[in-house]
């Protein structure tokens, strides 16, 4: 199945969610809503999931022709990929992603919404860098980063911008681990038949223990949160 840039293949018990738009992943609303009925469907389907990029870039971030229209579009699109996140955060299936190059912005909120963060060697960009365009990290971005990144990184992280290479990426907790790209996918498959043998319901409800206070709290005041975005002074 492909829909909206967004390919559906399974193996075995695993669902591989593939982005590609032959660009840079842009987080448009159709690339967020293609990615949002993946997982439905692999909730469905199978046992575990890999979310992938395509060759040197897992993606972008949001969608910059939507950011710049107006404040409207803006608010919109970061509240669906707020939701995105928070939904992949809390699903109940094992998430490996398998970062095929740059995450940057909303591309590394969605990295970081998986269980395995897997990346590759080579001169790639990771990390959270709206500070320094001018746009506020809203409250589902920072408590993201909170409970993934290492504390000892985390103003560096979010406050200053910082971005990292692939074994950075590592050090401050954008990954657990980088492997060689032509080994990814074997690697994140693999990883991921491993999880799929994991009692299911018990995996759902750790997940749920560990996570769902924290993503029913941050949904509850998504929309208050998102009316405090707008575009970048120039």
């Amino acid at each position: 199945m492909t829909t909206s840039f967004v390919t559906y293949e399974q193996v075995e018990e695993v669902a591989i969610i593939t982005m590609d738009d032959n660009k840079a992943n842009a987080l448009s609303f159709d690339l967020l809503a293609g990615i949002s009925n993946a997982l439905d469907r692999a909730a469905n389907e199978a046992k575990a999931i890999v979310l992938a990029g395509r060759p040197g870039r897992f993606s972008a971030g949001f969608d910059l022709s939507v950011m710049k229209a107006g404040n409207e579009g803006l608010r919109k699109l970061v509240k669906k990929g707020g939701e995105l996140f928070l939904k992949a955060y809390l699903h109940p299936q094992p998430l490996v992603v398998a970062c095929t190059g740059h995450a940057v912005a909303g591309g590394a909120l969605l990295l970081l919404s998986g269980d395995l963060k897997l990346g590759i060697e080579g001169n790639f960009k990771i990390g959270l860098n709206e500070a320094s365009i001018g746009l506020l990290l809203p409250d589902y971005a920072m408590g993201l980063a909170q409970r993934s990144l290492s504390k000892r990184y985390l103003t560096r992280a979010t406050l200053l911008s910082e971005l990292y290479d692939p074994m950075g990426a590592v050090e401050c907790g954008y990954l657990d681990r980088v492997c060689a790209p032509e080994t990814l996918r074997e690697t994140a498959l693999l990883e991921a038949k491993r999880l799929a043998q994991y009692p299911s319901e018990v995996f759902k409800k750790t997940k749920n223990l560990a996570r769902g206070e924290f993503v029913e709290k941050t949904l509850s005041r998504l929309d208050k949160d998102i009316s405090k975005m707008e575009i970048p002074s120039s």
